[in-house]
């Protein structure tokens, strides 16, 4: 299944903010002009997402293997071990993931200013009517000699 499709817990989030569903925003996220913060904020929502699968499968292997009317002597404290290893890393990468999207959703530009090209001034330089300009000098721009 592609990561498209999977569900985050930031889906939500990323409608609200780019104000169309997912599915569409991965859309967008292709065209030439897409805006950088989207591509920036799908990259990690996939990512939150893989992250998101891992910790729910190692939940499941955990509930399966502790499910009442399973054998006990089927149980392994090395296996449960290594689960929980497995579940803390899985934990740590979703919650790193959670904390970036966060972040970039809150310091990116407002929608309404992310596309448009910024601004600016640049100085224009004016011709002075023939009276007013003045000659320049014969050596005007040339490099001086060097004194021995």
């Amino acid at each position: 299944m592609s990561v498209r499709l999977k569900c985050s817990t930031a889906d939500g989030r990323l409608q609200e903010v780019f104000g169309a569903p997912v599915a569409e925003l991965y859309a967008t996220a292709t065209a030439p002009d897409a805006p950088p913060a989207l591509i920036r904020a799908l990259e990690l929502r996939s990512f939150l997402a893989l992250a998101e699968e891992q910790v729910a499968r190692v939940r499941d292997r955990v509930h399966e293997a502790m499910a009442p009317d399973r054998d006990m002597g089927e149980l392994s404290a090395g296996d449960l071990r290594f689960d929980a290893q497995w579940l803390e890393a899985a934990l740590d990468a979703r919650d790193g993931y959670r904390a970036a999207l966060g972040q970039l959703l809150r310091t990116m530009p407002p929608p309404d200013q992310q596309s448009r090209p910024v601004r600016t001034a640049q100085p224009v330089a004016a011709a002075l009517p023939p009276s007013l300009a003045a000659p320049a000098p014969a050596r005007a721009g040339a490099a001086r000699a060097r004194r021995p």
